[in-house]
């Protein structure tokens, strides 16, 4: 170079130039920043991965509820549980209120119980436990169906056969009237409950047992029913067609 300055020139180092020595602390250097940023590495895809799949789970309707399943239903149709439920096509299955469409469902009369589950990819599962009759009540005509705890949840034009009659104005499970009736049928011994007829309750004191052959039993009010129970079933093979055992200890027949 004129002028009496120096050429320069930059050279690539060949490998073997490093010492070992140096070569091996950057590469366990480099490793080490590989071990401090891999964790964190794995934690991002982790999180993208949850938020994609909650996207997908929560966000769309790819596992929306295409189905609604009914199990139980004896005298109710899966149609009337589905339009209860009340469910949306294609809501995310994820977000369907399980709780809210159980008491949706409930509020049908017949419904006892309820029981909503999800049924993965796409299905909601309705699971009911319909009201058992156990006696009617006769009303203009017809009958209406209660249950064991007073419900009156189903009207029929005719009685099904095997089931005693309950005769009150007003059933209802907060009826006493009603309440003093399921005591009685409770504590019917089987003899009686082959004989029965009807349970007639005008009012809590006055219940009265009607009986096949035109028989009555005096019951009174509902205490001490399973004595009163005891007593009438001796009775009934005695002669007469009225038996009161409205004080047990003290019996009538006419």
């Amino acid at each position: 170079m004129s002028g009496g300055g120096r050429n320069w020139r930059l050279v690539r180092a060949d490998t073997d130039a490093v010492p070992a020595s140096a070569r091996r602390f950057m590469a366990r250097a480099r490793k080490r920043k590989l071990r401090a940023v891999l964790p964190w590495a794995i934690a991002a895809g982790v999180l993208a991965l949850a938020g994609i799949v909650s996207w997908v789970v929560f966000g769309t309707s790819v596992l929306g509820v295409r189905d609604v399943k009914v199990v139980g239903t004896q005298f109710l149709t899966p149609l009337q549980i589905e339009q209860a439920a009340a469910v949306p096509q294609r809501e995310p299955l994820a977000r369907v209120d399980l709780g809210a469409v159980r008491a949706k469902v409930r509020t049908l009369p017949a419904v006892d119980r309820v029981v909503v589950r999800r049924s993965w990819p796409s299905t909601l599962v309705v699971e009911v436990v319909e009201r058992t009759p156990v006696a009617a009540v006769p009303a203009a005509g017809q009958f209406s169906l209660i249950d064991r705890e007073g419900v009156p949840y189903r009207t029929v034009g005719q009685a099904p056969a095997g089931l005693p009659l309950v005769r009150t104005s007003a059933p209802g499970p907060d009826d006493v009237n009603t309440k003093s009736a399921l005591t009685v049928l409770g504590a019917l011994s089987e003899e009686l409950r082959e004989q029965l007829v009807a349970v007639a309750v005008p009012k809590p004191a006055q219940i009265k047992l009607e009986l096949k052959k035109d028989r009555t039993v005096v019951w009174g009010d509902d205490t001490q029913s399973d004595t009163k129970s005891q007593v009438a079933t001796a009775l009934l093979k005695r002669k007469g067609s009225e038996i009161d055992v409205s004080a047990p200890s003290v019996v009538t027949i006419r």
